[in-house]
């Protein structure tokens, strides 16, 4: 690991002033992606600035009945909070999922949105990877990649995006909120993070030196009935293969409204809008759902070693789905 240069942020505006004194500096929250990486080389920063301390930890409900979160909540909090757990369980049941409990403890809701991928390739230095050289090459395309992505990829990048957090934020059309020098901006989830197109190594619409100051949700009834699926190669903690965030408003026996969003199959977290599309106004069925989950997976585009991806989540989306549907019929 080189030798860097540490500061501890007051306030967010001296966090930002600090960073955009130096390009090669980082934020660090929790430390539970960075430091790894750091460790391997992938990252180099001259200087690190520590963000954990500011007064970014509260969860508090928002005058519209949606709740805001600030950057520095732990996973654990998060998962913890009544509100969330109340209003919003498919976020709790998906960071939960995340990590460990150790994780969890350190972990933030900033740095879990930031993260990056667990690529095998990404993560050796020794290897090309257009992600971290720009140009290099994806050796994926033709090596390991059973577990990469069947959505949104590229010839550029075929790896995924490991949150679990995210997924659920995404079914939920959180807004992220952030402070550059020239002030407060936010996005929404679904701008925040970029195509990969043929620049793989621009994961997210954040200006430069910006730092994430928390995540609103919006009032949404339907994600009070919510749910949040992993599928992983051990029940202990790991990285999805596959992982489905879904929320179910049914009346009647037919769909009211719907929320979809899946993990592990694209480099982001991947709104399911085509499948939401055939859900709305239509019977609450397994016929259906499975209908739905084949027009979003349609635009898949698997690798030789991970088509298995696209039955996987087929099936998933009609389990989450059909349970979703018979806790409204009872």
């Amino acid at each position: 690991m080189r030798e860097f240069d540490y500061r501890r942020a007051d306030d967010v505006s001296g966090a930002v002033a600090l960073l955009g004194a130096d390009p090669d500096a980082r934020y660090l929250g929790g430390g539970t992606n960075l430091v790894d990486l750091m460790k391997s080389g992938v990252e180099r920063p001259a200087r690190l600035v520590d963000v954990r301390t500011l007064p970014l930890d509260r969860i508090e409900p928002a005058d519209d009945g949606g709740l805001r979160i600030g950057a520095t909540v732990t996973n654990s909090d998060l998962a913890a909070h009544p509100l969330v757990r109340d209003r919003y369980p498919a976020l709790a049941q998906a960071v939960l999922a995340g990590a460990s409990g150790q994780l969890r403890n350190m972990a933030t809701v900033g740095g879990n949105l930031l993260q990056r991928t667990r690529c095998g390739y990404f993560t050796d230095v020794t290897r090309p990877c257009n992600k971290r050289v720009p140009g290099s090459g994806c050796p994926a395309l033709t090596g390991e990649h059973h577990n990469h992505a069947v959505l949104g990829a590229s010839d550029h990048c075929v790896a995924v995006h490991p949150s679990d957090m995210g997924v659920a934020l995404a079914a939920f059309d959180a807004v992220v909120s952030y402070e550059t020098a020239d002030g407060p901006g936010e996005s929404a989830l679904a701008d925040f993070y970029l195509p990969v197109g043929d620049t793989p190594h621009r994961e997210t619409a954040l200006p430069p030196g910006a730092l994430v100051t928390g995540v609103t949700l919006p009032p949404l009834p339907v994600a009070a009935r919510s749910r949040y699926r992993k599928v992983r190669e051990r029940a202990s903690y790991a990285f999805a293969i596959g992982s489905v965030a879904a929320a179910l408003d049914v009346s009647d026996g037919v769909v009211r409204d719907a929320r979809l969003a899946f993990g592990a199959v694209a480099s982001r977290p991947w709104r399911a809008r085509a499948a939401e599309r055939v859900l709305t106004g239509a019977p609450a069925t397994a016929e259906y759902f499975a209908a739905a989950a084949d027009a979003e997976l349609a635009a898949a585009r698997p690798l030789p070693d991970n088509g298995y991806k696209v039955t996987l989540m087929r099936n998933l989306v009609v389990a989450v789905l059909s349970e979703l549907a018979e806790e409204a019929a009872r």
